[in-house]
């Protein structure tokens, strides 16, 4: 019985070691994505409790030095959530490029076993055909064989 070799399948082992790998990177964006955003969660609620502790300040008695210290803490703060926020939209974008990057790997790879699958069944149906030959050999031997 003849054995199926398929030509290119050393190029699609490659495609689903990339695949993995693409896995690997996407899911490694995602967690950063992740962190990130717990981050500026985080700097969020500070800022509010500077805000709150900004309320009681003034509702209380004055205290000048303290109520500019609560405003530069809560300006700090501001700041930090901008510049998180380019963090987590840097994080959102590497999730994308690697979303992509798996989209376009996972193609590749089902691209290369709809070939995969093509070969074998052109392979099935030549084997099909040979063993089809050989009985129709057979057959036409025995028949002439008793006509002889």
């Amino acid at each position: 019985m003849a054995k199926f070799i398929f030509k290119l399948q050393s190029i699609l082992d490659i495609k689903c070691k990339l695949e993995s790998q693409a896995k690997i990177a996407y899911g490694q964006a995602n967690a950063k994505l992740r962190k990130e955003e717990a981050a500026l969660q985080m700097l969020i609620t500070q800022r509010s409790m500077y805000e709150r502790r900004a309320v009681e300040l003034v509702s209380g008695a004055i205290s000048i030095r303290d109520i500019k210290e609560n405003k530069q803490s809560i300006d700090i703060m501001k700041s930090k959530i901008r510049a998180q926020m380019m963090v987590v939209h840097a994080a959102e974008k590497q999730v994308e490029a690697a979303r992509l990057k798996l989209n376009e790997v996972m193609m590749e790879r089902k691209t290369f076993e709809k070939l995969r699958e093509r070969a074998f069944e052109e392979f099935k149906q030549e084997v099909a055909y040979e063993e089809n030959q050989a009985v129709n050999e057979l057959v036409s031997y025995t028949y002439h064989g008793e006509n002889a």
